[in-house]
């Protein structure tokens, strides 16, 4: 039986994959700072908390594993990785590179690193109706963030690691991952599932309008959770070894997509815009490479995706609601 470990698999994406691998026989590690807030023992076999910038935790991490699949980072949606600039890229690198040297130490066979569209230069991502972005597109670099760049200088620590110690490394980069069991609150969530919270709660309360950040027309693609699952595994079961786009090739405008989760909510409300952290005008994951190598593409429409993530936002939001 393969031993797999699961870096971040306190959050979101992380606790999604670990589940699916072991619901697939394989035995899994998760280690994170924290447990996942919708926490229970189907998540991984063994379950650590580990602080992933310091050396000897990583090392500790890898006792017993064969594959990594590293996830644990520090994000959240724009209005948190436009603020922490500083803290993102210190606590990532120590993550990245304690991990990624653990990994080596202990001869781990392959190892899969989760990079962003957010590495994509911010100069070709600056009107609404952008090209969709190829993965040859990533240089001249210019991230707009401290996270791209980390994700970028992460990337070539990686290819380092594969040339010059004969690592297996797979590298993913995601474009705006969503599902339920999510955050959705507190100043770390995305676009999503912030839509999905404050339309809850105007159904909720009776309001007749919601708030987006400026004028709601920058446009992004969306990949539902269990495309993304899928398409982890699928990148790390192939020869593929440079960056790969993960996501849907379906653009919306934030205006757009606010429309499609009234819809599914049956309400109808006012869209009142406001100043606010809006990231790159555009951006769009080109998925030709993608179906070449993989032979596959995400499936998930986008309102499938979101129909069962406002359900699952508006559970949430009812019962803290209900609870006062």
């Amino acid at each position: 039986m393969e031993k797999i470990l699961v870096t971040g698999a306190g959050g979101f994406i992380g606790s999604h994959l670990a589940i699916d691998l072991k619901k697939k026989g394989y035995w899994v590690r998760g280690v994170d700072l924290k447990y996942p807030e919708y926490y229970s023992k189907n998540i991984a076999d063994d379950f650590k908390i580990l602080d992933l910038r310091k050396y000897d935790n990583a090392l500790e991490a890898m006792f017993g594993i064969d594959q990594v699949y590293a996830l644990a980072a520090d994000m959240g949606g724009m209005g948190f990785i436009t603020t922490h600039h500083a803290e993102i890229l210190h606590n990532n690198s120590l993550i990245n590179i304690n991990t990624l040297e653990a990994a080596r130490h202990a001869g781990i066979k392959r190892y899969f690193y989760t990079s962003s569209a957010c590495i994509y230069p911010e100069y070709l991502q600056e009107i609404p109706n952008v090209i969709p972005l190829k993965e040859e597109m990533a240089y001249p670099a210019q991230p707009q963030d401290a996270y791209g760049w980390e994700k970028l200088f992460t990337e070539i620590l990686c290819k380092y690691y594969a040339e010059e110690y004969g690592m297996e490394i797979r590298i993913v980069r995601f474009h705006n991952i969503f599902g339920p069991e999510g955050t959705w609150d507190g100043g770390r969530e995305k676009a999503p599932a912030a839509l999905c919270r404050k339309i809850a709660y105007a159904k909720i309360d009776g309001h007749d309008s919601i708030e987006i950040w400026g004028d709601g027309e920058q446009t992004r693609s969306f990949c539902y959770i269990d495309d993304c699952v899928k398409g982890i595994q699928l990148l790390m079961n192939s020869n593929y070894k440079e960056p790969l786009n993960l996501g849907q090739d379906r653009m919306v405008s934030i205006n757009e997509l606010a429309h499609i989760i009234m819809d599914i909510a049956k309400v109808k409300l006012e869209i009142e815009h406001v100043e606010g952290p809006q990231g790159v005008r555009g951006r769009n994951s080109d998925n030709g490479r993608l179906k070449a190598i993989l032979n596959w593409t995400p499936e998930i429409s986008l309102e499938d995706g979101l129909e069962e993530t406002y359900k699952w936002i508006y559970k949430q939001v009812y019962e803290r609601w209900s609870n006062g």
